[in-house]
């Protein structure tokens, strides 16, 4: 049987994956995440009363960044060349952000983890920006919602 865990080789050693060999091919992740905070916190979003300004257009920008820097932050996910990364970030109730990232390649390996790593980095920095109103906020939900491209193929997650 052969070992199902592609970043571990046959003596158990970490390894990063060798993709040389595979096709290039146009990939998109999409992933998303919320920020649950007190209706006090999510009305000074809504208002562009927050202490430190646009909270929704900084955590957009700091997603976008995070997104380049995949590789900087998971040890052994490659460096991607990513032709467009788009988030989108909006309060969907009193006490809720949702939070979206789309990001596009055309690679030889996935783009799951930039778009995973997008979406963490917008919500950490939407908490960062409101934390002197709300200590109490939750990061939760963070998952990917529909991969393209690859041998593969397509994923889209199940309703349920």
């Amino acid at each position: 049987m052969s070992n199902p865990l592609t970043h571990i080789d046959k003596d158990g050693r970490v390894k990063m994956v060798d993709v040389g060999d595979k096709a290039v091919t146009e990939r998109m992740a999409v992933a998303t995440g919320r920020l649950i905070a007190s209706p006090e916190t999510i009305e000074l979003v809504r208002t562009g009363t927050a202490k430190k300004g646009d909270v929704l257009t900084i955590a957009e920008i700091a997603g976008v960044m995070a997104s380049k820097r995949t590789a900087d932050l998971i040890p052994l996910c490659h460096p991607l060349p990513i032709t467009s990364a788009k988030l989108n970030i909006e309060v969907t109730s009193d006490t809720e952000i949702n939070v979206t990232a789309c990001i596009k390649t055309k690679g030889q390996t996935g783009i799951e983890m930039e778009a995973l790593t997008a979406v963490s980095v917008a919500c950490l920095t939407l908490y960062d920006m409101l934390k002197a109103s709300d200590k109490s906020m939750t990061i939760s939900a963070i998952e990917l919602i529909e991969k393209t491209g690859g041998k593969s193929g397509t994923y889209k997650k199940q309703d349920g």
